[in-house]
């Protein structure tokens, strides 16, 4: 029996990745955090002073891998562990930016469909469904509106001493959407066959049952 694979498209900030991996943890997948590994590249770049024309020779130097403990995504560059690192607002606009460059995408294409031929996985991104699993057995579009999307960043920083305001983050929620919709290489959009999940008014537990709801019913996958 071959691999399942499900694909999981969406904005910045629309819950991919909790939900993504909520849904992993109940099907027994491993989760992939395609985001992860381009927001990696963007770090390298950025701590290594990369201009643009030298991003392209630059690249097989990076070493950017993924590695999984109990399921988690860890990401690597070199031998340390980046994980946390790569979260930060800059580097996360970094990412939008890098992620757009075709060497780039083509330097981390064959990590994810490796994985992908080798693994039951969720894989999350912006083009997962379009151009990285285009035959995907169940891909999902994972949206929320930008207000409901710019207040739950708001909620998640609101403890840390230096959190952005509220109109701050959703001013950079809707330049991101921007970037991302309207870039020339794989921009972000939904899939012709992949299913809408608008998560406005679901809280995160409520998301991943009505995307576990559209894997049973497309597949033959039960929960553990």
């Amino acid at each position: 029996m071959s691999n399942i694979n499900i694909a999981i498209d969406g904005p910045a900030g629309a819950g991919k990745s909790t939900i993504a991996k909520m849904v992993s943890a109940k099907l027994g997948f491993i989760y992939v955090d395609t985001g992860a590994l381009y927001r990696t590249v963007a770090l390298y770049i950025t701590e290594n002073n990369i201009a643009d024309e030298d991003i392209e020779k630059s690249l097989p130097s990076a070493d950017v891998s993924l590695g999984f403990a109990d399921g988690a995504q860890r990401v690597f560059l070199g031998d340390r562990d980046v994980s946390d690192l790569i979260r930060t607002p800059e580097i996360s606009m970094a990412a939008s930016r890098t992620s757009a460059i075709p060497a780039v995408r083509a330097y981390l294409f064959e990590t994810q469909q490796k994985i992908a031929r080798e693994n039951n996985i969720i894989m999350d991104g912006r083009d997962i469904g379009t151009v990285v699993l285009p035959n995907a057995d169940v891909k999902i579009f994972l949206t929320a509106s930008a207000e409901e999307r710019a207040n739950r960043r708001y909620k998640e920083l609101a403890e840390k001493p230096d959190c952005p305001t509220y109109q701050e983050i959703l001013d950079d929620i809707i330049k991101r959407d921007y970037q991302d919709m309207h870039r020339e290489i794989a921009p972000l959009k939904q899939a012709e066959d992949a299913v809408l999940v608008d998560t406005t008014n679901l809280d995160l537990e409520g998301s991943a049952n009505e995307i576990i709801r559209i894997i049973k019913e497309k597949t033959n996958v039960q929960c553990d």
